[in-house]
């Protein structure tokens, strides 16, 4: 009877070794994929505060707004005109931006950019106030440039 049995064992722990060295490496690759998932989640919510702050700060500042529409779509102009509401934004890789212009009817519209600390986390906010002080917010949901 044992001499059936001899040999058997070296591949059956040879099987089960290699199992255990799928099983370990699919759960190493699920936990990488949580975690630059978390990271992701967290820079896209930073780029956001920090937008929405910059809407909030700039919309206060209603007498350094620009006479003209849709500047910002234009990258150029984006980038000249844009004023930094706050001196330093922590964790970030920039500091928030903002652009106040002058629509029709005493209307303003704010666009505010805030950025995370990698350089795709960015968020850009929307506020339209009108002449009457009423408020629409809207998020933009694509990068204009």
């Amino acid at each position: 009877m044992r001499k059936h049995a001899r040999g058997t064992a070296l591949p059956i722990v040879l099987l089960l070794a290699a199992m255990m060295l799928i099983t370990a490496s699919a759960w190493l690759q699920t936990s990488l994929v949580a975690a630059r998932t978390t990271v992701a989640a967290r820079e896209r919510v930073q780029a956001f505060h920090a937008a929405d702050s910059a809407l909030i700060r700039c919309a206060q500042m209603l007498s350094s707004a620009i006479p003209g529409t849709e500047l910002w779509r234009n990258k150029a102009s984006f980038d000249a005109l844009a004023i930094q509401p706050f001196i330093a934004w922590p964790y970030a890789r920039r500091v928030p931006q903002c652009l106040i212009e002058s629509a029709a009817q005493n209307a303003y519209l704010i666009t505010a950019r805030g950025f995370g600390a990698t350089a795709d986390s960015e968020a850009w906010l929307q506020l339209r106030i009108d002449a009457n002080g009423n408020k629409h917010w809207r998020r933009v949901v694509a990068r204009p440039f």
